[in-house]
């Protein structure tokens, strides 16, 4: 079996339709599902959050998106 997790589970994801924890037969089900979803979250949420998915042994993970950080320290130094 393989799994759809959402990681953080916002407000908008709690209204939603979608379901937390999809158990699904086969890898191919599960990555076409997991990225549906995902996409369903960045296209018709608030905006808040962006999604990302990624991998992690039989399940597939879908959490925040991380910031990406440019190595500036935020020090007014690096202009």
């Amino acid at each position: 079996m393989h799994k759809i997790l959402v990681a953080q589970e916002c407000g908008c994801f709690k209204r939603s339709d979608l379901t937390n924890n999809v158990s699904l037969p086969s890898k191919d089900e599960a990555l076409l599902k997991a990225v549906e979803m995902k996409d369903i979250m960045n296209e018709e949420f608030c905006g808040k959050h962006g999604f990302e998915l990624i991998e992690e042994n039989n399940n597939f993970v879908i959490s925040f998106k991380q910031e990406a950080h440019s190595g500036c320290c935020g020090g007014g130094h690096c202009n």
